[in-house]
């Protein structure tokens, strides 16, 4: 659960109303400037609890400062309930800085940074303890919201911890996992990252670090996979001696010489380095290109498959709700779900038996899905794990993510407004759920509700075509490209709903006077299907529009759009077009050569490459422009396909294109290069069709 963080004030105040409505002000009794040290850092604190027979769950260690406050509370959620009846068992939660007092860089959304926590508790039988056993819990906290990288180490230290029980194993831990050197980890650009993410080209980007190589001479030792990067120790290793390593990973197609040695192709999704704690090298795996709302190593497959396989077999009806049930009573349960999420409604994840670790995956998986890597509010609000005793603060906080293993909960419908039971892997809507009034677009859109197939907002093919990915084995990485383009989708529809009903839209920045060519924003066929799409959604997107990640999103939009170096044209709708409508010759024309004029700069094309991700066939419609019949477009499009091919991310979509396509551009280069003008006559090569070249159309 969110909890209390260090801050200069040793007082607990509670406030409602607010964003920050559950949160406890502690102190951290530590000077300003071991506060600009800590922001350095990779953890900041080293916490360890125990569960006492007479006392409950103790507050054991803090290390390197004491948190003051109600340390209580903190131990209470790094001790779980039943946790003594499991050897072991991982939580997460949050710590919420105090904003007020806090001196770090703010979030976009005003707020200081999350501090994630990751928690683990193991049970030790001992005859000589009380009841036979010991319940010791580690947390380690961190800025990072890849915390899942220090699960390892966790496992060794808290081992290490039940050995020897005093401050100075903590301050070796503390030490090693703070030597850590992540300084050869490129530095992205929002677009770089959005690339990388959406890319399963391993790699992509490579470049980067190899520049990071070259300018960190301490970063030749991650890059070079010798043993002791993969968790070994040699001789060399111990006495620096710099010898040729005769490691091989037997892995097909990894490995290569370089000067000598056997390295292996890096991928550039993650950044391989180690720690080494109490003598032993562990290796780490940081990821590189980290998207919004993505906490640990969650996964969206599972979260959609528990509560999918019970629906499928025997579905069964919603009470209706018209932000929650966009399809009728049998909408699909994830799709409740996410609804529910974006409408900013109470969650509550529950499980009885199971432990807390998987009752938290469940609700940062949740987060995610519901974001889709670009929208933003949810994870703040997240309480991967609470329990029965802080309810009165956990209600306080509107729209809510909650992770609880108490069945009492279930019980009363007054604390949630949907419950996902993780054991029957069925969603429930409260009975005592409020219901929203006549939204504005309903003035609009009222009187089209009875239009035939209205209601079908595509959800229910989305989520076949989901399942589909799943049981075919696409993979996690595909399974969130998927969402993260239904999120999208939702975004561009819920702008164009704006601009339909209030004349405007805050999620859309521009003045298409001053675009070389007209039109923005989502793409419909026709007029037809675009109100029967908005209307569908209707409810939907206005429970969205009063949410918190509605108005954080506006926010993005205005810092993406400062961003942006093309301003003067909306790539992403005029890609939509060229892949989904039947274009004349002169309107396709006319995108082609402005995607030549305006494309030619590393971040341009950057810019581009997020409008056409690999799963939705990447190149490919650009490559179409390869056949026009026109010749001077023809030759746009090869020198923009020029251009991308050997750009840092582009060569790898270029090598994406078929072999027909391949074929054509090479042809078309070659006559390219013919096509001299003369200047006499103005007649050229392929116009006279010397050696065979095509007449000019």
């Amino acid at each position: 659960m969110s909890a209390p963080t260090p801050s200069n004030a040793a007082s607990v105040r509670t406030t409602s109303g607010s964003a920050e409505t559950w949160r406890t002000k502690v102190s951290a009794r530590s000077s300003r400037s071991s506060r600009e040290e800590h922001n350095q850092l990779h953890v900041e604190y080293i916490l360890v609890a125990e569960f006492s027979i007479d006392k409950g769950p103790t507050m054991e260690h803090q290390y390197p400062n004491a948190i003051s406050g109600d340390e209580h509370m903190l131990a209470e959620l790094m001790l779980p309930d039943q946790a003594h009846v499991r050897f072991q068992d991982w939580t997460i939660f949050f710590l919420h800085k105090d904003a007020e007092q806090s001196e770090d860089q703010m979030d976009p959304t005003g707020h200081a940074p999350l501090i994630y926590v990751l928690n683990l508790v193991n049970t030790k039988h001992d005859k000589e303890a009380k009841r036979g056993a010991k319940v010791k819990a580690m947390a380690i906290c961190t800025r990072h919201s890849f915390l899942h990288i220090y699960k390892p180490i966790l496992l060794l230290a808290l081992e290490e911890y039940f050995k020897s029980p005093t401050l100075d194993t903590l301050a070796e831990l503390f030490t090693a996992v703070n030597s850590m050197d992540l300084s050869p980890i490129p530095r992205l650009s929002i677009f770089e990252r959005q690339v990388l993410a959406a890319s399963d080209k391993k790699e992509m980007f490579s470049e980067k670090f190899d520049e990071m190589v070259m300018a960190s001479p301490n970063a030749v030792v991650h890059q070079i996979r010798s043993p002791s990067a993969m968790g070994m120790i040699t001789a060399s290793d111990q006495d620096g001696d710099l010898r040729p390593t005769t490691y091989i990973d037997l892995a097909p197609g990894r490995n290569k010489v370089v000067n000598g040695k056997i390295t292996i192709n890096r991928d550039s999704h993650e950044f391989e380095t180690k720690v080494v704690y109490n003598g032993i090298p562990v290796p780490i795996r940081v990821p590189v290109a980290v998207l919004p709302e993505t906490v640990g190593d969650f996964s969206l497959i599972q979260l959609i498959t528990t509560f999918s396989n019970p629906h499928s077999q025997n579905p069964q009806p919603f009470a209706l709700h018209p932000h929650l049930t966009t399809n009728g009573p049998y909408t699909h349960p994830i799709m409740v779900l996410v609804n529910g999420l974006l409408t900013q409604k109470r969650i509550v994840f529950l499980s009885h038996g199971r432990p807390s670790g998987d009752v938290a995956d469940h609700v940062l998986a949740a987060c995610a899905l519901a974001s889709g890597g670009v929208l933003r509010g949810f994870t703040r609000h997240a309480f991967p794990y609470t329990d029965l005793s802080k309810v009165d603060e956990l209600l306080l906080v509107p729209g809510f993510i909650a992770g609880v293993t108490n069945p009492t909960f279930a019980n009363h419908p007054g604390w949630w407004d949907i419950l996902c039971n993780i054991d029957t892997g069925r969603v429930k809507i409260s009975s005592e759920i409020k219901i929203s009034g006549q939204s504005d677009g309903a003035t609009i859109f009222g009187n089209m509700t009875n239009m035939p197939g209205n209601v079908d907002t595509g959800d229910n093919q989305f989520m076949d075509d989901i399942l589909h990915c799943i049981s075919s084995r696409f993979g996690e990485k595909a399974v969130r490209a998927r969402w993260r383009d239904w999120i999208v989708r939702f975004t561009r529809m819920a702008a164009a709903f704006e601009e339909m009903v209030y004349g405007a839209s805050a999620l859309w920045i521009g003045h298409e006077e001053n675009h070389v060519i007209r039109g923005h924003g989502f793409v419909w066929p026709d007029e037809q299907t675009k109100i029967r799409d908005l209307t569908a959604n209707m409810t939907r997107i206005e429970g969205w529009r009063g949410s918190r990640s509605y108005h954080a999103y506006v926010q993005d939009v205005q810092q993406f759009y400062m961003a942006k170096p093309i301003k003067i044209l909306d790539l992403h709708h005029h890609m939509d077009r060229l892949r989904s409508l039947r274009m004349s010759h002169e309107d396709s024309g006319k995108i082609y050569t402005a995607l030549k004029d305006y494309i030619v700069e590393y971040e341009e094309i950057n810019q581009l490459l997020c409008v056409i991700p690999e799963n939705q066939g990447g190149l490919f419609p650009i490559a179409v422009g390869l056949f026009h019949p026109v010749q001077r477009v023809r030759f746009a499009v090869v020198e923009l396909l020029e251009r991308i091919s050997t750009h840092m991310a582009g060569r790898h979509f270029f090598s994406s294109l078929n072999k027909f396509q391949r074929l054509a551009f090479i042809r078309l280069q070659q006559e390219k290069l013919n096509t001299v003008e003369s200047p006499s006559t103005g007649l050229t090569m392929a116009g006279l069709n010397i050696g065979g070249a095509v007449t000019k159309s």
